[in-house]
């Protein structure tokens, strides 16, 4: 197959007037629709003069994304944003190693590290300005968060809730104390109406992640505007990649699940249907951490998310990696439909959030998710929970840095943690898709368990604050896991750009060589160049034996790990990968 950078045709007026107005009279009915879309016309006429239309291209095997926190690397001088400074680190450490970064909210907020905002077009001043994130963005593609979902408790919209004055006064759920919400997906173990006084006395309000993360009532069309405008505006300062944080939560509609609904998904088509129509090539990616079936529900029929996160991808590995046993990766890799046009996935390991374990429903036994947890507790993680419509509390994600999830297997820690780690990196960054990287990752970040201490949430686990000398420090002396590692995964990941096997719309083939051994092929392209990723899972040598059709092609090992790789028996030491390049 011949690869090119794949573009997106875009919508013209019309298309996106007819796909819209569809859109609208199924969300709010044929009577309030005509208007809801006059005003989104009249919106997106304010911002059309701020974007090129000319269609852009989607992806290529040099995407790859960086994820931060815009405060994760600082200056020693208080005068220096951490803005610039992330800048300044991008520039001199990762020049020519990510096409993306992807700054979390770094707008005004009161909790959650960004995800519960005051104000959603203003940059936080401990960070720095738009003049700042515009900089990031003329040397990378930018990604950014609308959250879409919630606002804090401390924002203008929800202060005119409590006062009882327009506009906020109708943008939240309101419901009686007792209402029964028991049918209702929680990721949380948190009452999900939540007690608060205004001037008409104490009104219960629906909050899905906490009591500073008050829902927004999309039922009401001018929240709608409000979070289309928020969106234009991101779009218009640079934004390339947009996350719609949280979005499954969207809709509610007391009597169901209140996750997933068709209005949701009704409304991720509109916001794509804009994105096609103004800004062709800038990429929308839904966050959904559900079973993996519900996740690529979000592809919709093409015409929903370009990307969707590989969610099952972090437990699974942490599970393949202490077990030593490839066989559920490879089933479940194996098991992958085939992605609709210009859809991939966003694979990842590690993020500001925690491993999540719902992921992992339907595809390990029970006993072997139970053995997961302890072991990760037995590593220094914890595990926070979720409360389902029993009322019961389970697993829904494991609190640790992904570094130290790869502390040793099912007997213990051990001496291959570094080993184990790059492997569980290598399979992701090879996988069909684009790989996101946590800049935790890149940098071998251990538990941070003062984090957990300081601010009393499990998550702080994993989202350490660098100063930017106390980095450098360990990236500059010879033998700290911190430079081994960083050095190792930015030479894989420039050589993963370099490869037109890596393109994310070359196919691959998930091949059964081994139970210690993860293996796949990607390609071949029209050249017949073809990929052949290897990866032994244990800690033990493995001996690979290639298939008849893989035999003799002249394979070159990119990451030399094998030096003969066109013997009859491959041997892979342990936890090594080894990408395998052929042009027979």
């Amino acid at each position: 197959m011949t690869l090119k950078d794949t573009s997106v045709t875009p919508l013209n007026e019309h298309q996106f007037t007819e796909r819209a107005s569809a859109l609208l009279r199924f969300v709010y009915g044929e009577a309030r629709a005509v208007g809801v879309l006059r005003r989104l016309m009249q919106l997106i006429e304010r911002y059309a003069d701020a974007f090129d239309t000319t269609p852009r291209p989607l992806w290529s095997e040099r995407s790859q994304v960086l994820i931060t926190y815009g405060n994760t690397v600082s200056a020693a001088d208080p005068d220096v944003f951490p803005l610039n400074e992330l800048n300044r680190f991008l520039g001199e450490r990762l020049n020519d190693t990510f096409s993306a970064v992807h700054i979390l909210p770094f707008f005004s907020w009161s909790s959650d590290d960004g995800f519960s905002i005051t104000h959603y077009l203003e940059v936080s001043p401990d960070l720095g300005d738009w003049a700042d994130v515009r900089r990031i963005a003329e040397g990378h593609n930018l990604m950014l968060d609308l959250v879409i979902n919630h606002v804090s408790r401390e924002s203008l919209w929800f202060a005119d809730y409590i006062a009882g004055t327009q506009p906020g006064r109708d943008y939240f759920i309101e419901l009686p104390a007792n209402t029964d919400v028991s049918r209702v997906t929680r990721p949380r173990n948190t009452p999900l109406l939540v007690p608060v006084s205004t001037r008409r006395g104490t009104r219960h309000v629906w909050a899905t992640f906490s009591d500073d993360q008050i829902d927004l009532n999309f039922e009401n069309p001018d929240v709608l505007i409000e979070m289309l405008g928020v969106l234009l505006n991101y779009l218009s300062q640079g934004a390339r990649i947009v996350r719609l944080d949280a979005i499954a939560f969207l809709w509610k509609e007391l009597g169901t699940a209140c996750i997933h609904l068709p209005q949701t998904h009704a409304i991720v088509k509109l916001i794509r249907a804009v994105f096609d129509y103004l800004v062709p090539g800038v990429l929308l990616i839904t966050e959904t951490n559900v079973p993996h079936h519900e996740n690529l529900s979000y592809f919709g029929d093409g015409d929903e998310a370009h990307l969707v996160y590989q969610f099952t991808l972090p437990p699974l590995l942490v599970h393949t990696l202490s077990t030593g046993d490839a066989a559920p990766l490879t089933e479940w890799a194996a098991t992958l439909p085939p992605l609709p046009a210009g859809c991939t996935y966003f694979n990842f390991t590690a993020s500001h959030d925690g491993i999540g374990v719902r992921a992992l429903e339907g595809l390990l036994p029970e006993h072997d998710i139970s053995q997961l947890l302890e072991l990760m507790k037995r590593f220094g993680g914890h595990v926070s929970m979720k409360t389902g419509p029993d009322g019961e509390d389970s697993p829904y994600e494991i609190n640790i840095t992904y570094f130290d999830a790869m502390k040793g297997t099912r007997k213990g820690e051990d001496p291959w943690q570094i080993g184990r780690f790059l492997c569980s990196q290598t399979i992701m960054m090879g996988l069909q898709g684009i790989p996101g990287v946590y800049l935790h990752s890149l940098t071998a970040t251990g538990n941070d368990t003062n984090g957990v201490q300081r601010t009393g949430h499990l998550r702080a686990i994993n989202r350490k604050r660098w100063q930017r000398d106390t980095l450098e420090h360990l990236l500059d002396s010879p033998t700290t896991p911190t430079r081994i590692v960083f050095e190792r995964l930015t030479e894989r990941l420039k050589l993963r750009r370099a490869e037109p096997c890596f393109h994310p719309d070359v196919p691959q083939k998930i091949l059964e060589l081994s139970p210690q051994v993860f293996a796949f092929l990607r390609g071949p392209l029209e050249n017949g160049r073809r990929l052949l990723a290897l990866h032994n899972v244990s800690d033990q040598p493995q001996a690979i034996t290639l298939p008849d059709g893989l035999k003799g092609r002249g394979w070159t090992d990119l990451i030399d790990n094998l030096a003969s790789p066109d013997d009859e028996k491959l041997l892979l030491k342990p936890y090594r990968s080894a990408w395998l390049v052929s042009q027979s």
